[in-house]
C-alpha cells in the first residue's frame, strides 16, 4: 500500500466516524427550554403605568453638553417619549432634577443645573404635560452619578432626571 492510499483510508475512516457521530446528534433534547428570549432574572412583571415601566421602557435621564442647558436632538426624542407616557399616566407628579459637573464654582453649577431642569420642564410642558404636575430643582454638583476625572465619565453627571412622585415634596414651589 502506498503512503497516499494509507492516508485516503484513514481520511475515509475519519469521515465515516464523523458522520456517525453527527448522525447521533440529530436527536435534540426537546425538554430543554429555549431561554434566549426569557426575562432576565430578578425582574418582576412590569405593570403598565408603573414607575418601573417609565424607568425601563421610556427612560428618565437627559444628558447635556458641557456648560450648556440646550436640549439636543437626541434628548428631545427622550422628552417626547416621556411626555407621551406622562400624558397617558396622569396620576404621577413629576420632579425634574437638574445636575451638573462642569467647570466653575458651586454656585455656577447650581445655576446651570437649575437651567437644565427648567429647560426639560418647559419642553415637557410644550409636549402637553400639565405644568401643575411638575416642578424643577437644580442640585448642582451635590449628587454625582459617578466621581471621576475622565471627560466621558464626568459627562454622565451633566444630566436631568425626570422622577415620578406620588406627592409634592418640600422643594415644590408654593406647596
Amino acid at each position: 500500500m502506498t503512503t497516499n492510499g494509507y492516508f485516503r483510508r484513514i481520511g475515509s475512516a475519519g469521515f465515516l466516524l464523523s458522520c456517525l457521530v453527527l448522525a447521533g446528534c440529530n436527536t435534540a433534547d426537546l425538554t430543554t427550554p429555549d431561554v434566549t428570549n426569557a426575562r432576565a432574572t430578578g425582574f418582576v412583571d412590569i405593570k403598565p403605568g408603573s414607575e418601573e415601566e417609565f424607568i425601563l421602557n421610556v427612560g428618565r435621564r437627559i444628558y447635556f453638553e458641557q456648560g450648556s442647558a440646550v436640549i439636543t436632538d437626541e434628548a428631545r426624542m427622550t422628552i417626547v417619549r416621556q411626555a407621551d407616557w406622562l400624558k397617558k399616566n396622569k396620576g404621577w407628579l413629576i420632579k425634574v432634577q437638574g445636575h451638573a459637573d462642569d467647570p466653575g464654582g458651586e454656585s455656577a453649577n447650581k445655576a446651570l443645573s437649575t437651567k437644565r431642569a427648567e429647560a426639560v420642564l418647559n419642553a415637557l410642558a410644550e409636549q402637553g404635560v400639565s405644568r401643575k404636575r411638575m416642578w424643577a430643582k437644580g442640585y448642582g454638583i451635590e449628587r454625582p452619578v459617578t466621581d471621576c476625572d475622565e471627560i466621558t465619565c464626568q459627562s454622565q453627571n451633566r444630566r436631568v432626571v425626570v422622577n415620578l412622585r406620588e406627592e409634592f415634596d418640600a422643594s415644590a414651589p408654593g406647596r
